[in-house]
């Protein structure tokens, strides 16, 4: 690679970890040079960037399922983007590909951590979404785990993003009713207009537990679990015998520094965990991967070609915004599945 030629990305580290709530100083925006990609590896540009509530984790040292993001180095994110220059066999100048490059304009990737898509058969950025990560996460925490039958009831939280969403919709094609549970009328309309959920219920009303309690007159079957705190203490009483709880995420404690004052609830909890013989399941969506993604990809695409399965992005223009956008993410500020456009597609 020549010095005419040198590709400079824009990126964005993790500066500090975060005490409590991430702020705008913990991240910090720089630029690098790259080097030349080596013999399997691919230099791409990035289109779009994913932010998920999951990225919140990897800025802490805590122990967790994935290593933490190290001070100074790029923060983690799924990515579209297109092929600058290959040194991989499998990949050309052009093509669009799915990958992990994080938040930064530009990297140099092994080709093996790529996969190749087909512009023409998806918009890119659902890559990302509906037919990504969110999306098989939905597919299969519900599918493998929450196994909901005809006529049952499954309630989700944060059920206008991207996971919540798609929880609810497979529910009803799968002839469950669906409960969703968000914040604000606006996404509890577009959960009953849109989406054909049964049911809304808007988590920040003073009396969502009564409302809850009665969009569920006859319980709940399934818990899709993503966000902890105040709408789990809600749920727990109305799960029926033999209810299962996928749970992916628990957004609402991720910003935690300390133990909740109060009473001990940790016995229960497990003592309704007994009496309902309750299926409580942690999972994340890699391990499913070998078994579903093939008829996930095969089932959404197909749902969405007919017109039976919809889905919402809220995308922000610019790498530069993404802090303010993820901060903004972790208080529910998005409204559907949040994606960063670092670049123009060509």
């Amino acid at each position: 690679m020549s010095v005419e030629s040198i590709v400079q990305s824009t990126r964005i580290v993790l500066a500090s970890r975060p005490d409590g709530a991430p702020t705008a100083d913990n991240f910090r925006l720089e630029a690098v040079n790259l080097p030349e990609p080596a013999d399997g590896q691919v230099l791409v540009r990035v289109i779009y960037l994913s932010l998920d509530p999951y990225m919140r984790g990897r800025m802490s040292a805590a122990e967790s399922y994935a290593d933490p993001v190290e001070i100074d180095e790029v923060m983690v994110g799924g990515t579209v983007g297109q092929v600058v220059d290959s040194r991989h066999p499998d990949f050309a100048t052009g093509d669009y590909v799915l990958g992990y490059a994080g938040w930064q304009s530009h990297a140099v990737v092994d080709g093996n951590q790529l996969r190749a898509l087909d512009r023409d058969a998806a918009p890119l950025s659902t890559a990302v979404g509906v037919l990504g990560m969110p999306g098989f996460t939905a597919y299969a925490g519900l599918l493998k785990i929450g196994q909901p039958e005809a006529g049952e009831t499954v309630v989700v939280a944060a059920a206008s993003g991207p996971v919540g969403s798609a929880v609810g919709q497979i529910a009803k094609l799968k002839g469950a009713r669906a409960v969703g549970i968000a914040g604000g009328p606006e996404k509890c309309a577009y959960l009953l207009d849109e989406l054909g959920f049964d049911a809304a219920v808007d988590h920040r009303s003073p009396n969502f537990a009564e409302e809850l309690r009665a969009a569920c007159p006859d319980g709940i079957d399934v818990y899709f679990e993503n966000v902890g705190g105040a709408v789990a203490a809600a749920v727990l009483p109305l799960l029926n015998l033999y209810a299962r709880v996928p749970v992916c995420g628990l957004i609402a404690q991720y910003n935690d520094t300390e133990t909740p004052e109060g009473p001990d609830r940790l016995p229960g909890f497990f003592t309704r965990v007994l009496v309902k013989s309750l299926t409580i399941r942690g999972f994340i969506q890699r391990e499913f991967v070998s078994e579903m993604y093939a008829d996930f990809q095969r089932d959404v695409s197909g749902w969405i070609r007919e017109g039976r399965f919809a889905y919402r992005e809220d995308i922000v223009d610019g790498l530069e915004n993404a802090p303010a956008a993820f901060i903004g993410l972790l208080r529910g500020s998005n409204f559907g599945k949040l994606v960063v456009r670092v670049a123009e597609e060509n």
